[in-house]
């Protein structure tokens, strides 16, 4: 406990640092203190139970910081341009993603087909709509505008999961949906672009079609494979991949970051309320589509958070493949680490509250 005490206090320490140097017009030396202060603080989550969750979180925002002040060091070394890691990294994700379900999880349709259509449409419909009216209302760039459409229209990702268990939600369902929304992007994702982007940016529906089935569906395939003939089997791989995970996520977040900097610091924060709108009101409307249907308390939970969590990670990756990283990857990134805060703040929440009937 020692060290996590020490670690607030240089917290605190590091952030007077940093509200001095602002506050003295010294902005631009802010950065060590700003980066240290969010590790410090990470560390410190650690030592705590009702705050552990949010550690990672406050990790990536450290990243996040150390990008947006020195993005020189994140854009290249000798020649070799970090982006050409996001797309390996997502389909290992993807991999990881694969060997941590069974064909099982599809099955759910079967067991609970009024939630699952219920979650996959809701998913479908509603992001990708608050999408399009943010990012016609946003007054930014098209292809800046566009990543907030993007995100919108990306399935699902296992962070859902994960907070639906803290929420006492539908596990079983929460898993069944981001199965079947994953599998189905390949399909949707692109045509929802085209329906709704393609007047802010250029869309070839087809080859994102391919973009997305390379990193989705074939790593995805290859891990529920793997699972099948080795579940058990390899236990410093079911070790490992959660960390692989983790690790790929915060560095495209970085990576993103680091290349779309100067846009950032112009419209960062308005990009990151739009953001924050997208997911609070994914979460409203989710839970209320399917109350709207009479599904009980639990499964209202888990369409809400399966609704308003997206797979940023795949948006990220989409944009590379787009060639436009540093415009169209933004809104991905950010949605991100605030997806992370507020899913976790609304697991703690109805964590404390039992489901009703």
């Amino acid at each position: 406990m020692t060290i996590y005490k020490l670690s607030a206090g240089l917290s605190c320490l590091c952030f007077a640092i940093a509200m001095f140097m602002l506050s003295t017009g010294n902005a631009s030396q802010a950065g060590p203190a700003i980066t240290a202060f969010f590790l410090l603080v990470a560390v410190a989550f650690r030592g705590y139970e009702s705050l552990k969750g949010f550690s990672y979180t406050m990790f990536i925002l450290g990243a996040v910081t150390a990008a947006l002040f020195y993005p020189q060091y994140f854009i290249e070394y000798n020649g070799f341009r970090f982006t050409g890691l996001i797309t390996p990294l997502i389909q290992l994700i993807m991999f990881g993603m694969g060997t941590s379900m069974s064909f099982e999880d599809f099955s759910g349709v079967i067991k609970m087909p009024k939630g699952v259509f219920i979650g996959v449409t809701s998913h479908f419909l509603i992001m990708p709509l608050l999408g399009f009216v943010l990012a016609s209302i946003s007054g930014l760039e098209p292809e800046i505008a566009a990543g907030i459409i993007l995100i919108g229209c990306s399935p699902n990702g296992m962070a859902s999961n994960v907070i639906s268990y803290l929420a006492k939600a539908n596990l079983a369902l929460s898993i069944t949906i981001t199965a079947i929304s994953t599998s189905m992007a390949p399909f949707v994702t692109p045509l929802l672009m085209k329906l709704l982007a393609g007047a802010f940016v250029e869309i070839n529906a087809w080859n994102m079609m391919w973009d997305i089935a390379k990193m989705v569906i074939l790593p995805i395939g290859a891990g529920l494979l793997f699972n099948k003939l080795f579940s058990g089997k390899v236990k410093w791989l079911d070790e490992a991949m959660p960390l692989v995970s983790m690790f790929g996520i915060a560095f495209s977040i970085v990576v993103i970051t680091a290349a779309g900097r100067d846009s950032l610091v112009r419209i960062g924060p308005l990009l990151l309320l739009l953001v924050l709108i997208h997911n609070l009101c994914g979460y409203l409307l989710g839970y209320w589509s399917a109350r709207l249907f009479r599904m009980n308390d639990r499964d209202c939970r888990t369409i809400a958070i399966e609704v308003g969590m997206q797979n940023g990670g795949l948006a990220s990756g989409i944009a590379k493949e787009m060639g436009k990283i540093a415009t169209i990857g933004l809104a991905p990134a950010i949605f991100g680490p605030v997806m992370n805060v507020t899913g976790s703040l609304l697991a703690s929440w109805w964590h404390r509250k039992t489901p009703e009937n």
